[in-house]
């Protein structure tokens, strides 16, 4: 007869249960290790189109093969409303590469130009040579001059000019 056998009911019955809280903890954590949730499209996203969160569900990813893919986004939140630059699958992780900030102003369209420096502020149109996002530098041809200038896209679409 072994000591178990001699052991009350009682205390085997708590060796029984430490003995399976230490698997599930063990094996538990050991499997949440080594899988990850990422955001997948639901639908085919095309280049152009503002993603929402209704395109998106959560599926679990082993990180082999998250090790594998490369950088992943792994928050619906860093994707929601974002542009998508490539054709995006049902059911495939988001690579970060595939999504871009939202245009804040189109190819051709017809732009304000702010020149501000200390108590002076010119304000002029111009049309945009080119797209671009909040903070990126782009091309302007003013449509008073015809001169070709560059500035920083701003927050409600206007151009900031500065002096040079």
């Amino acid at each position: 007869m072994t000591k178990m056998d001699k052991a009350t009911p009682l205390f085997r019955s708590i060796v029984a249960g430490a003995c399976a809280f230490c698997a599930f903890v063990c094996f538990g954590s050991l499997r949440a290790a080594e899988s990850n949730v990422l955001p997948v499209p639901t639908i085919t996203i095309y280049p152009g189109d503002s993603i929402k969160d209704a395109w998106l569900v959560d599926r679990e990813f082993s990180s082999s093969f998250i090790g594998a893919k490369g950088a992943l986004i792994d928050s619906r939140a860093t994707i929601v409303g974002k542009v998508a630059r490539r054709t995006l699958l049902p059911g495939a992780p988001i690579p970060w590469n595939a999504i871009m900030e939202p245009k804040a102003v189109a190819n051709g369209a017809k732009v304000k130009m702010v020149f501000e420096e200390g108590g002076l502020t010119i304000t002029t149109y111009g049309a945009a040579l080119q797209s671009g996002s909040v903070g990126e530098v782009i091309s302007v041809r003013n449509l008073d001059s015809g001169v070709t200038i560059s500035g920083t896209v701003q927050s409600d679409g206007s151009i900031r000019v500065s002096g040079g």
